[in-house]
């Protein structure tokens, strides 16, 4: 597929507050309408991936964002890690391959039933995937993964159809693969993981101006390269309301590191809008996952 369009994709991953760390949905609850609010106003549609468990909790929310016109999308059961680890959580192990399919059915099953709609795209939590979660995927009747990191493996940077015995390579399986965008121009002082090529959280942490700077030089990158200019980011409801310092359940207190909340409410939303606006001038086209998978679908093995 040829490229000169700029696909923008705004994915929503729909979890607990500050990721696996709390049982909270104060995010999904209070943030979801923000943002739902914002992007009609700047005329986007996004595509919010809901776990299994978010969107039973949270029926009303997950029917907002169906009756919004924006795209229902899945993100596994619990924001388990269901791909391969990139590194260790503590207490956190990933799912044995086989373990995988009927988790991601189970998903598919509880977001269907809360949102009144039948999801056809799916994130990773962590953005951790594999080749089983690739076939998985298949199986389901998924069309579009958009998983991929691209600032670990950093070898795909526009969508692909990956294969069915590696994931992170170009195949014959019908699921759309999609990088998460990274800046590839950066030199890297994060040796392995090189995970501040990563373009989450800067919108908040150092603001939309930034990220629309870092977004150019990825563009730039692409033409060089010859391949389509798409970006996809990742971001959650519970950026948009204010995050507490420390939470306290169960028989422990859970204390994030600064970056995680940092900027959290108003002034996220209010990046994300100067962010939204600089893509506008950058005639940028705003896209679902979904959207996506159909304007690759020509590229489809």
């Amino acid at each position: 597929m040829k490229s000169k369009p700029t696909y923008v994709l705004f994915g929503i991953d729909m979890e607990t507050d500050v990721g696996s760390f709390t049982p909270f949905y104060e995010g999904t609850k209070h943030g979801t309408p923000l943002l739902i609010d914002l992007f009609a106003k700047r005329g986007v549609k996004a595509t919010f991936f809901f776990t299994g468990d978010c969107a039973r909790q949270n029926p009303d929310v997950a029917r907002m964002v169906a009756e919004s016109g924006n795209e229902v999308g899945c993100h596994s059961l619990y924001h388990e890690t269901i791909g391969d680890e990139l590194f260790p959580i503590p207490g956190v192990k990933p799912l044995l391959d086989h373990e995988v399919k009927p988790r991601l059915d189970l998903c598919k099953q509880w977001v269907s039933q809360a949102a009144g709609v039948e999801p056809k795209s799916f994130r990773c939590p962590r953005l951790w995937g594999s080749t089983a979660v690739v076939n998985a995927l298949e199986e389901l009747g998924f069309t579009c993964d958009v998983t991929y990191p691209m600032y670990f493996y950093r070898e795909q940077f526009s969508p692909y159809h990956p294969s069915r015995d590696d994931w992170t390579k170009k195949g014959d399986s019908p699921v759309l693969e999609v990088p998460n965008f990274a800046d590839m121009v950066m030199e890297s002082k994060d040796p392995g993981l090189e995970r501040d090529r990563d373009q989450w959280p800067l919108f908040r942490t150092e603001g939309g101006l930034y990220m629309l700077e870092r977004a150019r030089e990825f563009l730039n990158f692409c033409d060089q390269k010859q391949i389509p200019r798409v970006l996809a980011f990742y971001l959650h409801p519970w950026e948009f309301w204010p995050m507490e310092k420390s939470y306290h359940f169960g028989e422990a207190t859970v204390i994030p590191d600064e970056f995680i909340t940092m900027n959290c409410g108003e002034k996220a939303l209010a990046e994300l809008d100067v962010m939204i606006g600089g893509l506008r001038g950058m005639d940028a086209v705003f896209v679902t996952a979904g959207m996506l998978a159909d304007l690759f679908a020509e590229d489809k093995p």
